[in-house]
C-alpha cells in the first residue's frame, strides 16, 4: 500500500536511508543520520509543501519517495528531483515503479514541467527503472563524488510533464 507518511513512519525510513548511506552509492554522504535529523527532514518537506510517501507491507514501511526543488533559484520552480529509496530485502519486487508512478502523478497534478533524477552511473538497476518509465538520459557529471575509494559519475536523466497551462516569471 502507497499512502503519505507519518511521523511514525520515520523510524523505518531512517532505517532504509542509513543502509544507503552506508553500503551503496545511491546517496553520496558518509555518515548515517540521526532520527532527529530525518525528524527535521521530514518537517521540512511537510511546510515545503512536498509529498513524502511510503509503501507499506504488514505494517512495516519497505520504501518511501519524495520529491523538492531541483535548484533555489526562481526560474527553477517548475523543475524537481525525486529520491526514491526501498528496503535491501525488498528491491527488486517492482515497488520502486509504483512509487515512483504515484510521485508522477502527484507532480503533474502540482503542473510541474520536469521530472529530474540523479543516479549514479554505476546503478544499471536504476537507469533501467527509470527509462521503462519514460525517463529520458540529459548528461553526466563525472567525479561528482567520491565514495568507497572511487570517483563516482553522477547521471540525470529527466521526464517531461504537462507543466503549467500558464507559467508565470516570478
Amino acid at each position: 500500500m502507497i499512502r503519505e507518511a507519518n511521523e511514525k513512519d520515520l523510524k523505518d525510513i531512517l532505517e532504509i536511508y542509513n543502509d544507503a548511506i552506508l553500503n551503496t552509492t545511491a546517496i553520496y554522504a558518509y555518515k548515517i543520520q540521526t532520527l532527529e535529523e530525518r525528524k527535521q527532514w521530514y518537517e521540512k518537506k511537510k511546510q515545503d509543501g512536498y509529498p513524502v510517501l511510503v509503501f507499506e507491507e504488514n505494517d512495516k514501511v519497505i520504501g518511501f519517495a519524495t520529491f523538492g526543488p531541483f535548484r533555489e533559484w526562481p526560474a527553477y520552480k517548475y523543475t524537481i528531483e525525486h529520491s526514491i529509496y526501498v528496503h535491501k530485502d525488498y528491491r527488486n519486487q517492482g515497488i520502486a515503479t509504483k512509487l515512483m508512478k504515484e510521485i508522477i502523478k502527484i507532480a503533474d497534478k502540482r503542473e510541474y514541467a520536469t521530472l529530474v533524477a540523479g543516479i549514479d552511473a554505476a546503478n544499471e538497476g536504476s537507469i533501467k527503472v527509470h527509462e521503462k518509465i519514460g525517463f529520458k538520459y540529459s548528461g553526466t557529471v563525472t567525479k561528482a563524488g567520491f565514495k568507497f575509494g572511487k570517483w563516482l559519475d553522477l547521471a540525470f536523466y529527466q521526464l517531461n510533464l504537462t507543466g503549467p497551462k500558464m507559467p508565470l516569471e516570478e
